[in-house]
């Protein structure tokens, strides 16, 4: 593993479940080959950790500003964690 890997804590609130936003957020992860998951959460919220490049990982994090093109994201919450060797990125339920 590169000395620039990172670990980002992330928490999406607003409209963002049911419209696609694990998926999308799966997919935007592998094509910049981040590692992680994502998951709904029962608030309503939608977690997700990315791990990999700081340049890739800082993309995901503006990424979910958007998310979806059917979602209405109101806010983006982001905690800066050790790596722990996050490999590949899935869906959890």
């Amino acid at each position: 593993m590169s000395t620039d890997r990172i670990r980002a804590h992330v928490f999406v609130s607003g409209r963002v479940q049911g419209v696609y936003y694990r998926a999308s957020t799966r997919d935007a992860a592998r094509e910049r080959g981040v590692d992680g998951w994502v998951k709904n959460l029962d608030d309503g919220r939608v977690e997700a950790v990315f791990e990999g490049d700081e340049s890739a990982v800082e993309e995901m994090i503006e990424w979910c500003h958007t998310g979806s093109s059917a979602a209405s994201v109101e806010d983006v919450e982001v905690s800066y964690e050790e790596p722990t060797g996050e490999s590949g990125f899935q869906v959890r339920w």
